[in-house]
C-alpha cells in the first residue's frame, strides 16, 4: 500500500530517473550460483501459469515504461533468462470481476499452475485435492535469504498454510508491525484552537469536539469533523478499531483472556463501551453523517477538502493525508501514538497480516518452480547481487511487474533505523539502498527543490518524529499486541465466518447510528449460537496443541 500511494504521489512530478527503459535488454549479473538449486535454470525453459489481478495503478505503471507490457518486462526476462521460466497469464481481470473469476476457477478446479489464494481457499483447494505438497519443494529449494525472510512473522503463516502435516502453499509473507496504526492531526488546526496532543482518550474527545465546533478552518461555516471514518471499521486508514483500542477494545483479532484460553476480541465487553463512546461523537456530529455508505477514496475527498481534522492509519496515510495541502499549502500533519482512556501506554493491536499464498495445480511438473522466483524477487532487491533501481525502484513501483513480490516484513522500519543511525553519525554507508532513496527524497524536500511536495509525506513517515519513530517506540515499549490465533481457518470458520463478520458488523453500525446499546449484549448471544462457541473450541483446540508441541 505505502508503495502504491508514492507511486501515486511522485508519479507526475518524477521525469528524471527511468524515462524510458530499453526494451529487451540483457539480464545482468544473474544470481545463478553453481549447484544451488535456489536458481537452477531450466534447460529447455518451462512454461509457468498464472492468473493476475490488474488495476488502475499497474495499467499506470505499464504506460510509463516503455517497451514493457505485463507480459513482457524486466521481471519477466529475468525469470526466463536467470531461471528459464517463462510466465504467462491465463487471464487477468480488475477488482470485484477478478475475486468472481478467481472464485469461480477455484470452484470448479480450473486452476492455472500458480495461483494467489487466501487462507480459506487455500485449505478448500487442499480438501478437493486440488494443489500440491510444497513440504519438500521448499525445503530443498528456497534459499537461506528466502527462508529467513518468511521466517520473520515467525510460525504463523507457515501454520496457517500447513494442513494435516504438509505444507500446501508458500506464504508470501506481510508485515505486522509496520500495519501498526497511528493517529494522524492537523497540527496547524490544534495550534489555531491552542489545543495540544492528546494523552488520554478524554483529550482526543475534547479535540475532536472542537475540531467540529470552533470553525478550526477559519471559514465561518460548520462544515467541519473532528475524525474520520469509512464503512469498513476495520480499514488500515480511517478505520475505528483503533479508536476503540484506547478502551481496551479489539474487535479484530484473537486474544488471550486472563484465564490463559483465546477469546475472540469483537464480543469483549470492552467493545461496547467503545461503541458508546463512537455512537455519542456521532451524534454529536464529530463523524461524518454518510460515513456508512463511503469507502476510502470517497472518505478522502473530505480530508483533500480540508474537512477532516483526524484520522487513524498507517504508516502511509501521511501520503494520503498530503492531499489536503493541494488545496491549502498550510495544512500540517502530525503522527501520535494511539492513546487509552486510562493515559497508559495503549496497547496497538495487530491483527495476523500474512493473506496471500501460492500454491501449484496437482500434477505439475515443477512444483518447486515457484519457489525459484520468490528466491529471485528477493535476491535482485535485497540479496548479494540486487539491483534495487531496477527490480524495485520506488520512483515507479516495477516491483508490480513480477507474478510473485515478497519481501522484508521490516524492511521499512529498518530503513527508518537505517537513517536514523547515518543522521547520527554522519555516516551514510550505514543505509542500504532503500534507506538511501528515501533519505534523498526527504533531502529534496527540506532543500526546497521538490515542487511536488510528494517529499512532505516522506518527511512526515520517515522523518524523526515521522510515523516510524513511533512504530519504533511502539516495540520499544512493549505496545504491541500480536493476535494469538495465526492457524489455517477451522472448519466452523470456512463454513460461517463471513456470516458472523456481516452479524458483527451490522450490529456495530447500527448502535454507532443510534440504536440501543444493550443491542451488543444480543449480538454476542446470536455469535455463540450462529457458530462462534464452535469456532471458539476450535480455536483453542489448536492453541492447546501448539502450545504442548513447545514444551
Amino acid at each position: 500500500m505505502l508503495t502504491a500511494f508514492m507511486f501515486l504521489s511522485t508519479l507526475a512530478a518524477c521525469d528524471e530517473e527511468n524515462a524510458a527503459n530499453p526494451p529487451k535488454e540483457k539480464v545482468s549479473n544473474p544470481p545463478v550460483i553453481s549447484g544451488d538449486p535456489s536458481f537452477s535454470r531450466y534447460d529447455p525453459p518451462i512454461e509457468l501459469s498464472f492468473v493476475r489481478e490488474t488495476g488502475e495503478g499497474l495499467d499506470s505503471l505499464i504506460n510509463s515504461l516503455p517497451g514493457e507490457t505485463l507480459e513482457d518486462n524486466r521481471w519477466t526476462r529475468l525469470d526466463e533468462e536467470a531461471l528459464g521460466i517463462k510466465i504467462k497469464y491465463d487471464w487477468t481481470a480488475k477488482g470485484d470481476l477478478y475475486r468472481q473469476k478467481l472464485g469461480a476457477s477455484i470452484a470448479s478446479g480450473n486452476i492455472p499452475d500458480v495461483v494467489a489464494v487466501d487462507a480459506q481457499q487455500l485449505r478448500e483447494l487442499s480438501n478437493a485435492g486440488l494443489i500440491e505438497d510444497l513440504t519438500d519443494v521448499y525445503e530443498q529449494y528456497a534459499s537461506s535469504l528466502t527462508k529467513r525472510v518468511l521466517s520473520e512473522e515467525g510460525d504463523g503463516p507457515f501454520e496457517t498454510a500447513t494442513i494435516d502435516g504438509k505444507l500446501m502453499g508458500i506464504p508470501q509473507t506481510s508485515s505486522s508491525i509496520e500495519d501498526a496504526d497511528l493517529l494522524w492531526i492537523r497540527t496547524d488546526w490544534l495550534n489555531r484552537l491552542g489545543l495540544k496532543p492528546p494523552t488520554t482518550m478524554q483529550e482526543l474527545l475534547t479535540i475532536s469536539k472542537a475540531f467540529t465546533e470552533d470553525d478550526p478552518d477559519h471559514n465561518g461555516k460548520d462544515d467541519t469533523f473532528g475524525i474520520a471514518a469509512t464503512k469498513y471499521l476495520g480499514d488500515p486508514v480511517m478505520g475505528l478499531v483503533d479508536l476503540m483500542a484506547g478502551y481496551d477494545a479489539f474487535p479484530n483479532i484473537w486474544i488471550k483472556n486472563q484465564q490463559g484460553k483465546l477469546v475472540y476480541g469483537g464480543i469483549q465487553p470492552e467493545v461496547k463501551t467503545a461503541l458508546k463512546v463512537i455512537q455519542d461523537m456521532y451524534r454529536q456530529g464529530q463523524i461524518d453523517p454518510e460515513f456508512a455508505l463511503k469507502d476510502g477514496e470517497k472518505a478522502n475527498k473530505l480530508i483533500a477538502s480540508g474537512k477532516i481534522g483526524m484520522i487513524y492509519g498507517e504508516q502511509w496515510a501521511s501520503f494520503l493525508v498530503q492531499t489536503s495541502r493541494d488545496s491549502n499549502p498550510n495544512a500540517d500533519w502530525q503522527a501520535y501514538p494511539i492513546v487509552s482512556a486510562t493515559g497508559d501506554a495503549a496497547k496497538v493491536p495487530l491483527k495476523f497480516n500474512t493473506n496471500t499464498y501460492f500454491v501449484v495445480k496437482k500434477g505439475y511438473e515443477h512444483p518447486e518452480a515457484i519457489v525459484k522466483l520468490f528466491n529471485l524477487h528477493l535476491e535482485k532487491n535485497w540479496g548479494q547481487t540486487a539491483e534495487y533501481e531496477k527490480y524495485y525502484n520506488t520512483t515507479y513501483a516495477v516491483w508490480q511487474l513480477s507474478p510473485v513480490t515478497p519481501s522484508p516484513t521490516r524492511k521499512n522500519l529498518e530503513a527508518f533505523r537505517q537513517i536514523e543511525a547515518a543522521n547520527r553519525s554522519g555516516n551514510s554507508n550505514l543505509m542500504k539502498d532503500e534507506a538511501k532513496y528515501i533519505k534523498k527524497r526527504m533531502d529534496t524536500y527540506l532543500s526546497g527543490k521538490d515542487s511536488g511536495e510528494s517529499g512532505w509525506g516522506w518527511l512526515k513517515t520517515y522523518g524523526p518524529t515521522g510515523a516510524f519513530s513511533i512504530i519504533d517506540q511502539y516495540e520499544k515499549n512493549d505496545q504491541l499486541l500480536y493476535e494469538s490465533f495465526v492457524g489455517a481457518p477451522t472448519d466452523t470458520m470456512i463454513d460461517k465466518q463471513q456470516i458472523l463478520s456481516d452479524l458483527r458488523n451490522e450490529t456495530y453500525f447500527n448502535i454507532i447510528l443510534g440504536r440501543p446499546i444493550n443491542e451488543f449484549d444480543r449480538f454476542v448471544d446470536n455469535w455463540y449460537k450462529m457458530g462462534g462457541d464452535k469456532i471458539t473450541d476450535e480455536v483453542n483446540q489448536w492453541y492447546a496443541k501448539r502450545e504442548s508441541g513447545k514444551q
